[in-house]
């Protein structure tokens, strides 16, 4: 497959970062975090939103995003009541997107800026600039190469043999470098690299790596323009490298992350379905629990009135009840 491979160089420092991410991703899965509980998953949901549209300068708070999900009246500007609702749908449909296919991006952008700006869905035809004050900050590609840089980048995070969690951060940069939209790159460039890193490591879709980004937004814009600068994505690399380890950080210290017997069997409850399953399926799923951990969980269950136990010993079988 024939494409240009953006410019970047992986330094020693880049090496180091992946380094730590890749062994907080194993430390993760080994815990059991990459599929939180449900309400921690809504909260992070949440945070993401927040943070993602915060950075474009949306106003509304957690609390108001918690409350507008719950179908409460709230008291914000439309525009932001707008782009949260929009956020919300899309995000809902993380997993209906195709990573690499240029028209599935195009639905998510639809989306997303639905009713915000006229253009939702279409790649930008005219010229652009971005102005910080009264100072041009960036001139983006003509609008007639935008397709092409595009299918190219795409391509690139598709096929090049570099590890993914790289070619995301470069795909992050040289999105918001090309600005193939009138308006919502920001917003659509973190949403995503979360798309291409879920697929595949899952537990980045409840990863609200958004909160972190904000919290050091003039980092995140001081990396956007250096990499400009030096004409390759290295500086942005390295900032998003270090925010994704700060994100797993916080999910690996928070205090009772390792599910208890009870929130495992509920989550085990998403994968079984209304079929049948054994200890081993459950062993499975829980890769590093014990045998004898197994099944004190499926007793709790059963005496729970959760799952109903069918045969004796080595035979036996389970299904959920409700």
């Amino acid at each position: 497959m024939s494409y240009n491979k953006p410019p970047y160089q992986i330094t020693p420092e880049v090496l180091a970062l992946l380094t730590k991410v890749s062994e907080q991703i194993g430390a993760v899965n080994a815990l059991h975090l990459n599929r939180p509980q449900t309400e921690l998953r809504k909260a992070n949901r949440i945070k993401t939103i927040q943070s993602t549209l915060a950075i474009e300068g949306n106003t509304m708070s957690e609390e108001q995003i918690t409350a507008l999900l719950n179908n409460k009246r709230i008291l914000a500007p439309q525009k932001d009541i707008l782009e949260v609702q929009n956020a919300i749908v899309t995000y809902d449909k993380l997993h209906t997107f195709k990573p690499f296919q240029l028209k599935s991006l195009l639905n998510a952008h639809k989306t997303l800026m639905n009713g915000l700006i006229k253009e939702t869905g279409v790649l930008r035809k005219g010229n652009v600039g971005i102005v910080k004050g009264s100072e041009v900050t960036h001139v983006a590609p003509p609008g007639n190469m935008v397709m092409h840089l595009m299918q190219e980048l795409l391509d690139y995070v598709k096929y090049d043999k570099d590890p993914i969690l790289i070619k995301t951060c470069v795909f992050h940069y040289e999105f918001e470098f090309i600005h193939p939209f009138a308006d919502g790159n920001g917003r659509m460039g973190r949403l995503w690299q979360t798309i291409l890193l879920m697929k595949t490591y899952p537990l980045f879709e409840y990863l609200p790596i958004e909160s972190v980004i904000k919290a050091d937004q003039t980092k995140y814009y001081e990396a956007l323009n250096k990499s400009d600068h030096q004409g390759q994505s290295t500086a942005f690399i390295i900032f998003m490298l270090e925010h994704i380890s700060k994100a797993l950080n916080e999910l690996l210290d928070k205090p009772l992350g390792s599910p208890n017997p009870e929130s495992r069997i509920l989550l085990f409850k998403e994968i079984a379905a209304k079929g049948s399953f054994t200890r081993k399926d459950y062993l499975h799923h829980f890769k590093g629990l014990s045998t004898a951990t197994a099944s004190r969980d499926l007793k709790i269950a059963t005496e729970m009135g959760i799952v109903q136990k069918s045969g004796d010993k080595n035979s036996s079988s389970y299904h959920y009840t409700g």
